[in-house]
């Protein structure tokens, strides 16, 4: 009996010398639209790109085997896979989603309901009692982000999939933040799996793209149809360069989350950070939950820094290695300004609803020496403590 491979063999090794036709270590790129029928009415596996293509197959499998899925489609990008889950939804369905969730998928959810396509409830679903609410409007779809965008918030995976399934709702995590090197949905009791395989899974940040991961087959071949009937399906050359960054998933997120987990120690001892959200820190209010349903913390954190907008600005312009961008999951370092930013498109209510403030920065930590972006963060602090050189209002200039 075959032994089951270790997550970490199939992320390195999932297609690796299965080349028939030169014997390629390397799963080689097919770059063509079409591809040749073997006589009239006799199509061969593969017809037309949009449907079917060998290198985006061999990254959803690898990406099915990573989750302990069914199947997986790979989309263009990580809001088309949030939005091929929606597509399953019939007209009216309501879909709970979090209060807090990453800014592109709220904008998305809030377009699709402008449209009148399905009811939306934007719920903390850490709030037993506003989630008890939710699913007793009997949802067609939960949607969660653990941990959410930008503040690290956690929720109880196994015990939202059981009470959305009493609900008779199907359940979708976005696991960007952790992939499945940390975070194991499925398991957990989720229907679908969402990525940005932009992020974590690429790690390069020269790819944009994304991904739906099923449990159940009849899902994954409902999804797959979907795709097909949109053209939502994502590029070969995408697919390559996002697989090929998935054979070192689990070395960078080991090496990226042990950094992390020292910046977030550094910052919650500083007296210019009113607060620190990273997971990892026993004082963070998911932290038993994460410990229970993650395999590590992960590298992304974000903090509030005790600072006005003239302040934030200062510790900013001062950074050298967090480059100021959006986007998270490479090898490099970012900082972002969720209000300005990633999260500009919620509208300033919903995101004091979502407890993101100016003051609220978020980052993505990479690959550079731990030391270094300690003393580019110290350095960005020193400016912050620097006296504003700009004149006050009614001053001499």
């Amino acid at each position: 009996m075959a032994r089951k491979k270790a997550p970490q063999t199939v992320a390195a090794a999932n297609g690796i010398a299965s080349d028939r036709a030169f014997g390629a270590v390397t799963p080689p790129i097919y770059l063509s639209s079409s591809f040749a029928f073997r006589g009239f009415e006799q199509a061969g596996d593969y017809e037309y790109t949009r449907t079917a293509n060998p290198s985006r197959d061999l990254l959803a499998d690898t990406l099915a085997k990573l989750e302990g899925g069914a199947g997986a489609v790979v989309t263009s990008s990580g809001t088309a896979a949030v939005d091929l889950v929606l597509s399953l939804l019939q007209p009216g369905a309501l879909v709970v989603a979090p209060h807090d969730c990453y800014g592109g998928s709220y904008r998305l959810l809030a377009a699709r309901h402008g449209k009148k396509q399905f009811e939306v409830a934007f719920v903390n679903q850490a709030d037993e009692a506003a989630l008890s609410r939710a699913l007793k409007r009997a949802p067609a779809l939960v949607l969660v982000e653990t941990p959410s965008n930008p503040l690290m918030r956690i929720v109880d995976i196994r015990a939202i999939a059981a009470r959305a399934k009493e609900a008779g709702a199907k359940l979708a995590v976005d696991n960007t933040f952790l992939s499945p090197a940390l975070q194991k949905p499925i398991a957990l009791g989720a229907d679908f799996v969402i990525h940005s395989t932009t992020k974590y899974l690429n790690g390069h940040s020269d790819v944009v793209g994304g991904a739906v991961v099923a449990a159940a087959e009849a899902d994954a071949e409902a999804l797959a149809e979907w795709a097909n009937i949109t053209g939502v399906t994502g590029a070969p050359f995408d697919a390559y360069l996002t697989l090929r960054g998935l054979r070192t998933l689990f070395p960078r997120v080991k090496a990226q989350q042990r950094t992390a987990g020292h910046i977030a120690l550094f910052l919650q001892q500083h007296p210019h950070v009113r607060a620190v959200h990273y997971p990892g820190l026993e004082a963070h209010p998911g932290h038993a939950v994460a410990s229970a349903q993650q395999a590590g913390f992960g590298a992304m954190l974000s903090l509030e820094l005790a600072a006005d907008g003239a302040g934030v600005r200062r510790f900013v312009e001062a950074l050298r290695l967090f480059t100021l961008a959006e986007s998270l999951g490479g090898v490099e370092s970012l900082i972002a300004h969720p209000a300005t930013m990633t999260h500009a498109s919620m509208g300033a209510e919903a995101r004091r609803l979502a407890g993101i403030n100016d003051a609220t920065l978020r980052l993505s930590v990479g690959l550079e020496a731990e030391a270094d972006l300690l003393n580019d963060l110290a350095n960005g602090f020193t400016a912050l403590a620097r006296p504003s050189s700009r004149p006050r209002e009614g001053a001499a200039a």
